[in-house]
């Protein structure tokens, strides 16, 4: 496992360190409870230089459910300029953006599942973004009539934006290969084949998710009915712009923008910081797969801290087929859960959250 250089006392009411950069080849863990791991032999290194990246992703996924990872190929590890290109969506006109919103919130637009959420004053969670599917380098080989988890994508108009759909294509495609190669070494710390894995997630459910948290004003804070939405984090008091969740499906990878505020829940259940370092993906995992693998891996939950500051950032979500069967693995016992359809789950996990909620019936004969 590789450590990081320390940059310094580091927290998330303290961000004095934002900036901090991995850079060099040994360096040590970035909190007590976050470890990084360089994850160069995943992707080009012959079979026997994989064992310690597969051991090291096998023990924080088994332990923590959060690793931060370095050694990625360059078009994985976006450097400001490259997230300014993609978050360059925030910066459409309204009228840009409602072309791109939910049917939910604009009952003209198609799309159901895919598109634009805005921000939904008074919750817990205080963000706006777009969710974009697979459609966006697979084409018409992902999507299915009638079933909004696989509806066509809304994008921005390419003359409002030159360029910006290749740039959000090309980065779709890194994270793929990366969380393809995390699923690989997760099947090899698991005892399976390393290509176990690999059908499920053929022509899958992926999303990339643009997200801006944007400060909080009092006015507004005060219209959120729930307590929790303030924390006490050493000695001061804060808001959440994300509300406490644990993800849904299999492997989130975070690209995060500079600015803190990303915590994960330890065993013990503290909150621990998870900051944003130049160069490194955040790695966490999601109920299906705890689940599929008997909780030999685990789905932490982690929450989003506001700052007064604007945050962004960049995940993605590794999700497999709709029609992708999750049944025990050969390793457990064969009654160990009920097989299920990915699909039936995501639908069914996905309009609980807020941007989907009142949506439970839009899918149909699917569920």
């Amino acid at each position: 496992m590789r450590v990081l250089r320390p940059f310094g006392r580091w927290s998330a009411s303290n961000p004095s360190i934002e900036k901090a950069s991995v850079k060099h080849a040994f360096i040590r863990a970035v909190t007590p409870a976050i470890p990084i791991v360089d994850v160069t032999p995943l992707f080009d290194a012959a079979p026997h230089a994989r064992q310690a990246p597969d051991r090291a992703l096998a023990a924080a996924a088994r332990d923590i459910g959060f690793v931060c990872v370095c050694g990625l190929p360059p078009e994985a590890a976006p450097d400001p300029a490259a997230r300014a290109r993609l978050l360059a969506v925030f910066g459409l006109e309204e009228a840009g953006k409602r072309r791109l919103y939910r049917r939910k919130f604009a009952p003209e637009n198609p799309n159901i599942y895919r598109g634009w959420f805005p921000l939904q004053p008074g919750n817990l969670t205080a963000k706006e973004g777009i969710d974009i599917g697979g459609d966006l380098v697979h084409g018409s080989a992902i999507a299915v009539r009638g079933d909004p988890l696989r509806e066509p994508s809304p994008l921005p108009d390419e003359r409002c934006l030159p360029g910006w759909r290749a740039a959000a294509a090309a980065y779709y495609r890194a994270m793929e290969l990366v969380a393809q190669a995390v699923m690989c070494s997760l099947a090899r710390g698991l005892g399976l084949r390393s290509d176990y894995f690999d059908d499920s997630f053929r022509c899958g459910l992926s999303t990339l998710r643009l997200i801006r948290y944007p400060p909080r004003d009092p006015a507004e804070l005060a219209t959120v009915q729930d307590p929790a939405v303030w924390a006490e984090v050493d000695g001061m008091r804060r808001y959440l712009v994300g509300a406490p969740h644990t993800d849904s499906g299999f492997v989130t990878l975070l690209a995060q923008d500079g600015v803190a505020g990303l915590q994960a829940r330890s065993r013990s259940g503290q909150w621990v910081d998870v900051p944003p370092l130049e160069g490194t993906l955040v790695v966490n995992f999601g109920q299906v797969l705890e689940q599929w693998s008997a909780g030999r891996i685990r789905a932490t939950e982690h929450r989003v801290l506001g700052s007064g500051r604007e945050r962004f950032s960049i995940p993605f979500f590794y999700e497999a087929r709709a029609d992708a069967r999750i049944a025990p693995l050969p390793l457990d016992r064969a009654d160990l859960f009920t097989p299920f359809e990915y699909g039936d789950f995501l639908w069914q996990r996905m309009t609980s959250f807020i941007e989907f909620r009142g949506m439970e019936r839009e899918r149909g004969r699917y569920v």
